[in-house]
This record gives C-alpha cells, sequence and structure tokens, in this order.
C-alpha cells in the first residue's frame, strides 16, 4: 500500500457525523442549490421574464374573480330583505297579541329579527310614499293590516329553508297571509352560484396551463443540461440531487409569478375603485372593494408555489429518468 494511502481506511472508520452536523449539512447544500437555481433564472433574463408573466397573467384572472364574487357578496348582504318574510295579522288580533306573537318569535333559532308594523303606522307610509295623500284621506277605515317583518337568520335565508320556515310562520294562529318574494330569492342565490363556478371552473383551467406552462419550461431545461446530468449519473450522484435543482427552479418560477399576480390584482382593484364609486353613487351608496387579505394572500403565494412545484416535479420524474450514461 502506498505511504499516501497507509492508515486512511482506519481513520476513516472512525469519522462519526452528528445529527446536528448531517442537518446543518442538508440545509446548506439545499441553499446553495436554491441560490444556484435563482442565478439560472438571473442569467437568462428574458426567457425568465417571459415565463414569470404567464404565470402571473394566469393566477391574476381568477384571483380577480374572486375578489369581485367576495365583493359581490358583500354589495348582496344588502339584499337580505329578498329572504325577509311578511306576515299579515288577522283583523281580530289586538296590539297585545302581537306582542305575544313577537315574544314567541324571538326565540326561534331560524329568526334574526322581528320589525312590527301597525295597520296605523302603514296607512301613514303608503300615504306618503303613494302620492295619494287626499285620497287617502276619504277612506272610512284603514284596510290594511297589522304587519310583521320576519328577517331568517343567515343559516336560514337559502329559498328552502325561508320557504320552510314561511309554512311554519303561516301556522301561528295570529297570522292571516305569510308572503315571501322565493322567486327573487331563488334567482339571487342562483346568480351567485354561478359566478362560484365560474370562478372554480376558470381557475381549474388556468392552473392546468400554468402546471403545464412550468413542466415545459423545466423540460427544456433538463434537455439542454443533459450532458452535466449524464456526468453527474456517471460520477454516483444520487437523484435527489440532480432533482433538487430543478424542483427550486420551479419553485422560484411560481414564488415570482404569484408576486406578480399580487401586484396585478392590487393594479386592477385601483383601476376599476373609482368606476365603481362613481356607479354607486348614481345610487346613493357607499361602497369600496375589499382587496386582497393577508391570508388570501398567502394562500395566493402558497397556490402559485405549489403548482410551480407540481409541474416541475412532473417534468423531472419523466425526463431526468430517460436520461442515462450510454
Amino acid at each position: 500500500m502506498s505511504l499516501l494511502f497507509k492508515g486512511r481506511s482506519q481513520g476513516a472508520s472512525d469519522v462519526r457525523i452528528g445529527f446536528t452536523q448531517l442537518i446543518s449539512m442538508l440545509f446548506v447544500s439545499h441553499l446553495r442549490q436554491a441560490l444556484n437555481s435563482l442565478g439560472e433564472l438571473w442569467r437568462q433574463p428574458a426567457a425568465s421574464i417571459m415565463t414569470v408573466a404567464v404565470l402571473g397573467l394566469s393566477i391574476t384572472l381568477p384571483s380577480t374573480l374572486y375578489i369581485l364574487v367576495k365583493n359581490t357578496e358583500k354589495i348582496s348582504a344588502g339584499w337580505d330583505q329578498a329572504s325577509e318574510i311578511s306576515l299579515f295579522l288577522t283583523p281580530q288580533t289586538t296590539a297585545g297579541n302581537a306582542q305575544q306573537l313577537l315574544a314567541r318569535l324571538s326565540t326561534w333559532e331560524e329568526i334574526d329579527s322581528t320589525v312590527y308594523v301597525p295597520a296605523d303606522e302603514a296607512l301613514q307610509e303608503f300615504q306618503q310614499l303613494s302620492g295619494l295623500g287626499d285620497a287617502v284621506a276619504y277612506l272610512e277605515s284603514n284596510p290594511l293590516p297589522d304587519v310583521i317583518l320576519v328577517r331568517p337568520t343567515e343559516k336560514f335565508a337559502n329559498p328552502t329553508a325561508a320557504a320552510a320556515l314561511l309554512d311554519k310562520l303561516k301556522q301561528q294562529r295570529e297570522v292571516d297571509i305569510g308572503k315571501l318574494d322565493i322567486e327573487w330569492l331563488e334567482r339571487l342565490y342562483a346568480l351567485l352560484d354561478i359566478a362560484r363556478e365560474l370562478v372554480s371552473l376558470i381557475g381549474i383551467l388556468l392552473f392546468l396551463a400554468v402546471v403545464l406552462i412550468i413542466g415545459n419550461t423545466i423540460r427544456l431545461n433538463i434537455l439542454n443540461k443533459r450532458d452535466e446530468i449524464v456526468v453527474m449519473k456517471l460520477i454516483g450522484a444520487t437523484d435527489s440531487f440532480i432533482h433538487r435543482p430543478f424542483l427550486y427552479t420551479g419553485f422560484w418560477y411560481g414564488l415570482l409569478g404569484g408576486l406578480l399576480a399580487w401586484l396585478a390584482v392590487i393594479i386592477i382593484l385601483w383601476w376599476m375603485d373609482s368606476s365603481i364609486e362613481a356607479f354607486a353613487a348614481l345610487y346613493q351608496k357607499d361602497f369600496n372593494i375589499t382587496g386582497l387579505t393577508g391570508s388570501a394572500l398567502f394562500t395566493m403565494l402558497g397556490l402559485s408555489v405549489g403548482l410551480g412545484l407540481v409541474g416541475s416535479m412532473i417534468a423531472v420524474q419523466r425526463h431526468v429518468r430517460e436520461i442515462e450514461p450510454s
């Protein structure tokens, strides 16, 4: 044995790597490969910017639609009267009986609030709004009954639950007629359901497009580094070591695309804010668009990073495996 290597095998067997040192080495290795993959993007600015722009704009559309649907639901909070039930009391019902009915209804879990409108107040309101003040004054008696307006809780505001609550209210002895505009309520909820499904469908399609775009980009990177991969496999590099730079590339694409989408959403909402304020002013309403919350922002970034990793994993698992030294 050469003096150069004398005693090396014995010394090597005595070397022990601690758990902390192992974790530190693993962290350093990951950090180095992550920075190297970011450097690869920096060295190819044109291609990287185009890919990130495509990813960002693909994520921007479903994110913007999601925010608009959320704001539509916020606007529809003022449409709760669509599920409001009007109970017309019988002529024999006295004010005391009406108060007893209100007390009973206040204990129902389906009901959020009730408003009692006596017949005299209803006639005065009708006289002011209809413009028939003089004609109403000639009536011998008040033709309007006492009314109780019932507003269901949010849980029971959907058309099916509201209709069931209406049937239950009609069974009260003081109630003569109960009225609920079910058709308008069904149209309202159907419109919101269509909007949610449309956002989900567009989001799924665009997310699949993001995965395909990243997968194809990583595939081209793998083909460009075919010779390097062959050399690494010849010297005994593990599959995880070879895969890691491409996975980090997908991570960076997803993160940068998510940040670009977040910036684009802010610009779009800022651009639309003045137009929506002008439209709301026509109806004497004050409304401001609610943008991305902190949780929604992190969800969007996490989703974009996840899509980047999925696309890169698909490309790596398929194409790197096919590259073998001849």
